[in-house]
């Protein structure tokens, strides 16, 4: 390779770096890289810019990347020319209005499809923009839309559905930070959040209203999981374990051999695996013991709950287990699994709500624990006190308890209330 006082003191002629760069210097003394190459049986020589103005660094790292269009039998001037006039094209495009926020949005999404963990997100992406944003600037060309824009899209939803307005904000913002970067527009984001819309909006904790996830009244656990255990498949037996353990469904699916001793008939989730960032350790009933026995083991497979089609289950499949569930009811003439409440199918997460209706109306044990039991944050100095004695048997006492409660009932098979002297 050349070293910089060679290119400094080179004489006119051409000048071999390495790999088909060479360093060109006229009979003036003008300097240039230069990149030789073969395609098809024929040389050619691709100009890489002046020396003063291309460091040695910067033109092999262009060398390298023609030698990259080379292995697919790109030619590299013929890629050079076509971008130039693919980049006046875009130019005159954005001159006149014609890149609008939705082509914009459409080349961003396609860009980041390979990088994002499955399609759904891109559908996600593909939902919100279309259903709140594209109705308002969607053909608008992407170098006019301003706050007042994602104001009109945004603002009629902060209050109702914060949720969903702060992602459709987010989604604008980065489709337009995009469009900055490939130079469809300049200027500051209107979108962004710091410095610019939080003095227009309420900020998203102050209005965002905390949607409770349809939940099953306990009262008729035993015939849901009834029917739940005729159920095949794996993504039943995983949304059995999570409402025998009160689990959410990400531990559940998340869960490996690894985390179990059987022995003394426990789970530990690490505390990674955890929202609260804590570990969390969970009895395991007799009933639980036993559909853990009854799981098949696979070679070289560590989750409890393998996806049929590999990797991890989806929340996804175990709502449809439950929507399976109901419209089977429903065929049958019966009402099916909603919360009457909000007259809503019954969501895996909504069966922690009916163990905590259940621990808090029919039985004595403190509230302290079952919330423990949900791995919820309770008062320093309770949890303190509670962690002194034998908390983990008696949570193993509640689970095996509600386990019990959500065996079918049979005449002389109900579950008494705890006494107070046991709790």
């Amino acid at each position: 390779m050349l070293t910089e006082m060679k290119v400094k003191y080179a004489k006119p002629g051409y000048w071999l770096d390495a790999d088909g760069l060479y360093l060109q210097v006229s009979k003036s003394g003008a300097k240039s890289w230069i990149y030789r190459y073969q395609l098809n049986g024929k040389r050619r020589e691709m100009g890489l810019g002046s020396a003063e103005l291309v460091s040695a660094k910067d033109a092999r790292r262009r060398a390298s990347e023609a030698r990259r269009l080379l292995l697919d039998k790109i030619d590299p001037v013929e890629h050079r020319k076509q971008q130039l006039a693919a980049a006046v094209v875009r130019a005159a495009e954005i001159a006149a209005g014609a890149v609008t926020f939705k082509m914009v949005a459409l080349e961003y999404i396609e860009e980041k499809r390979a990088g994002w963990k499955n399609d759904k997100h891109a559908s996600q992406w593909q939902n919100t923009l279309e259903t709140y944003a594209y109705p308002v600037m969607g053909d608008v060309p992407i170098s006019d839309v301003d706050t007042d824009m994602v104001l009109q899209v945004v603002r009629p939803i902060w209050r109702t559905k914060t949720e969903t307005a702060t992602r459709v904000r987010n989604r604008i913002e980065r489709v337009l930070a995009y469009g900055k970067v490939r130079g469809y527009r300049k200027g500051d984001n209107p979108a962004s959040w710091t410095g610019h819309l939080q003095e227009l909006l309420p900020n998203p904790a102050d209005v965002r209203t905390v949607e409770p996830h349809p939940a099953l009244p306990y009262k008729e656990m035993s015939t849901f999981m009834g029917e739940l255990r005729k159920a095949d498949g794996i993504a039943a037996r995983a949304l059995e374990f999570a409402i025998l353990t009160a689990s959410r469904s990400k531990p559940v699916r998340d869960a490996t051999w690894d985390q179990f001793d059987l022995a003394e008939r426990k789970w530990t989730i690490r505390a990674t695996g955890m929202k609260s960032k804590k570990e969390h350790t969970v009895p395991l009933s007799d009933y639980l013991m036993e559909l853990l026995e009854a799981l098949p083991r696979y070679p070289g497979e560590k989750l409890l709950f393998p996806s049929p089609t590999g990797g991890k289950l989806s929340n996804a499949a175990l709502q449809a287990v439950i929507k399976r569930m109901h419209a089977a009811e429903l065929k049958a003439g019966r009402g099916g699994y909603m919360d009457p409440k909000l007259g809503k199918v019954v969501t895996p997460h909504g069966f922690r709500s009916s163990f905590k209706d259940w621990a808090s109306e029919a039985t004595h044990y403190p509230r302290e624990m079952s919330e423990m039991a949900l791995s919820h944050a309770i008062g320093d100095k309770v949890e303190a006190a509670y962690r002194r004695g034998d908390l983990f048997e008696k949570r193993r006492q509640m689970m095996a308890d509600w386990a019990a409660w959500c065996e079918q009932k049979q005449a002389g098979n109900v579950v008494p209330l705890m006494s107070k002297a046991a709790a």
